[in-house]
């Protein structure tokens, strides 16, 4: 499950795409569309800054931007960096590996190989979405609305 610091993640991102032609957006500016505290967000925008996802600018007609075009920013990179693990166990996650306290093999366990099924199904989805899909999605439901 996202926590909320990756949920509110995504959203301040897709704001900043879907704004990403105009200037730097402030964080209050987020903050309000979004209904975001301002102090959790600049925790966030800071993290999603000294990852190299975003950039800031100080002063008069400043405030956040995205370092590259929405296309290139992945989903599933995201997610690791705010969230850690997409694997829902240690024993089968691919960045984060922990050999698994419970099972003497993890070669003959079922619920481990069924598990390295369901991270390499997320991750075919994670790794080959950005942030362009959403904002996509999120334009194509407006449009509908």
């Amino acid at each position: 499950m996202l926590s909320k610091k990756t949920q509110y993640a995504f959203h301040a991102l897709i704001y900043l795409a879907e704004h990403a032609q105009e200037h730097p957006v402030l964080i209050s500016e987020i903050a309000q569309k979004k209904n975001i505290s301002i102090k959790f967000l600049e925790n966030i925008l800071l993290e999603l800054k000294n990852s190299g996802i975003l950039g800031s600018k100080k002063g008069k007609g400043g405030g956040y931007y995205l370092l590259k075009p929405p296309e290139e920013i992945m989903l599933a990179r995201i997610i690791r960096l705010l969230d850690g693990p997409i694997a829902l166990l240690p024993c089968v996650s691919l960045n984060y590996y922990q050999k698994c306290e419970t099972c003497s093999d993890e070669a003959f366990c079922g619920l481990n190989q069924v598990m390295a099924q369901v991270r390499d199904a997320t991750l075919k989805i994670l790794e080959n979405k950005s942030l362009k899909d959403i904002v996509h999605y999120s334009k194509k439901k407006l449009k509908t609305a």
